[in-house]
């Protein structure tokens, strides 16, 4: 069975959020004694050891809070160390940039932001290029989440907000491609936070834009795409299944976040109109229908984790929340690969969606139990 690509995220390990919550739940990773060689070590002793052996793990980290210029080195011999690929990178552009980042209308924070991202490119190029996947098809993805790229104002400035984030990333894959053209860009859309409003809301919004930059820069659309995040679709009642479709169509599945909302298994609460939950990828209808279209689109590339565990769970607790993410989707996998589509498609073709309905309900039985033979019930 070919290998299977999973991400784990190194902001999933953290102390606690704060604000409404405790921001203290977990005291072994706070961030002055828990840095991301601490978190390669842990999944290397917590979370490999549990996983089937066709699963392969990489790591997804921020630049410059969780990688920089004075560790990358360091976490690169950590994830040789550890046999962990680095799955993706992203600037951490929300961390420093409020007025628009790259698209901002204040010149001075452009520029600064457009340096930001060209350093994060230097050292997945640099020091963490020793641990890229030997297969270039599995090489890392470069994600530019559009947390910077907002407004609380309208006005007339928005156009001008939507050519500077344009010209801005036409510079930055222009920049990428002179350093090898080996990374997979991704925009992650969503529609709101860090601001009210988002340039880049949606999978369609991203889709548009990649089209625009081919057109109006020449920047080719090859190994450019979507990060596929599932959870920001279904915050404001978009079908995540249907994304897939455009997604693949376009040839534009460059990286996936699985997580959930949690409002479509009919167990944990979340959905439209509330905020960005992140919990881990969850055994439904609508997953195993996902990732039936990955693996007829033969998509073998990161299955990211991005996830929050819960503001009451403890440091172990925390490691099992990652865990059961990973195996809830292969789970899904599994029964995907299993169903009837042949069956499927005559039930369709023939209108009888009640016996279609059934099949699809027995996948979400076959998936629980491969979940329950996985993690050891």
């Amino acid at each position: 069975m070919e290998k299977t690509l999973h991400s784990v995220c190194r902001w999933t390990f953290n102390a606690g959020k704060g604000g409404f919550v405790p921001a203290n739940m977990r005291p072994k990773w706070a961030s002055d004694k828990f840095d991301t060689i601490s978190m390669i070590r842990l999944v290397k002793e917590k979370i490999v050891p549990k996983m089937p052996s066709h699963v392969e793990l990489g790591i997804e980290i921020h630049y410059d809070y969780e990688f920089n210029e004075k560790n990358a080195s360091a976490i690169a011999d950590a994830l040789v160390d550890a046999k962990i690929s680095l799955a993706m990178v992203t600037p951490g552009a929300h961390a420093h940039f409020a007025y628009g980042g790259i698209a901002s209308l204040d010149p001075n924070e452009r520029k600064s932001a457009e340096a930001f991202g060209k350093k994060t490119i230097d050292l997945a190029y640099g020091p963490l290029k020793k641990i890229w996947h030997k297969d270039p098809k599995k090489h890392p993805s470069f994600v530019i989440w559009n947390g910077s790229f907002g407004y609380d104002l309208a006005s007339i400035g928005i156009m001008q907000m939507y050519q500077n984030l344009k010209q801005s990333i036409a510079k930055l894959c222009e920049y990428e491609k002179a350093k090898g053209g080996n990374l997979f860009i991704a925009l992650e859309p969503k529609p709101n936070e860090g601001h009210p409003a988002m340039l880049i809301p949606t999978v369609a919004s991203a889709l548009v834009f990649w089209k625009k930059l081919e057109q109006e820069f020449g920047i080719s659309t090859k190994k450019k795409g979507v990060n596929k995040e599932f959870g920001h679709s279904e915050m404001i009642g978009l079908d995540h299944v249907y994304d897939t479709v455009e997604e693949i169509d376009n040839n534009a599945l460059m990286h996936m976040h699985i997580n959930s909302q949690g409002y479509n298994d009919g167990i944990i609460l979340g959905g439209p109109g509330k905020y960005d939950i992140d919990h881990g990828a969850r055994i439904n209808g609508m997953n195993i229908a996902i990732a039936g279209l990955i693996q007829k689109a033969g998509f073998n590339r990161w299955r990211g984790h991005d996830m929050q565990v819960r503001a009451y769970d403890n440091e172990e607790q925390g490691i099992d929340r990652v865990i059961r993410s990973i195996l809830s989707w292969e789970a899904c996998e599994a029964a995907a690969r299993n169903l009837d589509t042949r069956s499927l498609m005559r039930l369709l073709a023939n209108r009888e969606t009640a016996k279609a309905e059934d099949m699809m309900r027995e996948t979400v039985v076959h998936a629980h139990a491969c979940f329950n033979k996985m993690y050891g019930k």
